[in-house]
């Protein structure tokens, strides 16, 4: 075939595929779409993507029917995802766990970087450290002073290996060249449990589970594991300005696609997602569960790209440098 005729049957078949691909993305979707949960139904996760796939299904016109899939620290859920078709129909509810730390904690099927696509960040779970009522430090740059005084001797509750609470407490230790014990525990609620009856000394856990104590007055509060104060506690200073500056751990919860994945359908879904996060209702359920809800340029597809790699560059080697791996 003569060159010039080649041109034209490329050029004509790249306008084909253009326009094709402009058809699909206005009629997505035109059934049904799942999220696929990684972790069990009434849980923090579950309940905040029920609250995203509730206000993005206005927006799509389209139910969203969230599956939870649990199992090995969620990475079954993800698998899933990652080996589904890339047409926009199976998404996946990311967490700074199932698409950061299990990357370097377990051995996947999958590759956390390279097996999605990112659509859109729905909200920050910032953490609050805490310790027993009767610890003799007033505040965190004390609390620091007293583990340095005492290594070794001082013990933290953690929900188990390669947690966030687990990893909250390794990077303190990094930061402020502390060391103490590290006690798992078969969940959160035990942990908190061992804290307010004064077994255990410290603790780092999500605001949810920690603030009823630290109001109640059962715990002490030290800080707020974030770069800003928190809306709903507004009073609990950051670690910056307690004394311990970067000790920054946060869960993020965010929404993921299939690697392959057409640009204008994750376009579709992110505009989606922006919408939710702009809706009043939303926010105000998001808030009243203390989740921090991500600035606008925070919520790109390409926000939550950088995001994640950030958090991997900081996690993984300090992840392999201890030599955990998740149960």
């Amino acid at each position: 075939m003569p060159t010039r005729e080649r041109l034209l049957v490329s050029l004509a078949c790249a306008v084909a595929f253009a326009v094709s691909g402009s058809a699909a993305a206005q009629v997505y979707p035109t059934r049904p779409i799942t999220m696929v949960v990684p972790f069990p139904a009434g849980g923090p996760t579950d309940v905040i993507a029920r609250i995203a796939a509730d206000r993005m299904r206005g927006s799509l016109g389209q139910s969203i029917i969230v599956e939870n899939v649990t199992g090995a620290s969620g990475s079954i859920g993800v698998g899933r995802v990652a080996r589904a078709t890339p047409d926009g129909y199976t998404l996946s509810l990311g967490t700074w766990s199932t698409h950061v730390v299990n990357g370097a904690a377990l051995a996947l099927t999958y590759d956390v970087l390279n097996d999605f696509e990112p659509v859109g960040l729905i909200v920050h779970s910032p953490m609050l450290m805490t310790a027993r009522k009767t610890i003799p430090a007033r505040d965190l740059q004390e609390l620091v002073a007293w583990l340095r005084a005492n290594p070794d001797k001082a013990t933290q509750g953690t929900a188990g290996i390669a947690g966030a609470s687990h990893l909250a407490g390794i990077l303190f230790q990094k930061l402020t060249g502390t060391r103490f014990q590290f006690v798992p525990y078969r969940g959160v609620g035990p942990a908190i449990q061992d804290t307010i009856a004064g077994r255990v000394d410290l603790m780092f856990d999500y605001v949810p589970n920690s603030l009823p104590h630290v109001r109640a007055g059962s715990v002490k509060v030290h800080a707020i594991l974030a770069k800003s104060r928190l809306g709903t506690a507004p009073d609990i200073p950051t670690v910056d300005e307690a004394g311990v500056p970067g000790l920054y751990v946060s869960s993020w919860q965010s929404i993921w696609v299939p690697k392959g994945t057409p640009k204008p359908v994750t376009s579709r879904l992110n505009a989606a997602v922006v919408e939710a996060l702009n809706d009043p209702g939303v926010r105000q359920r998001l808030t009243d569960l203390a989740q921090a809800i991500p600035q606008r340029e925070e919520q790109t597809p390409e926000a939550l790209r950088t995001l994640q790699k950030a958090e991997v560059d900081k996690w993984w080697p300090i992840i392999k440098a201890a030599g955990i791996k998740a149960e």
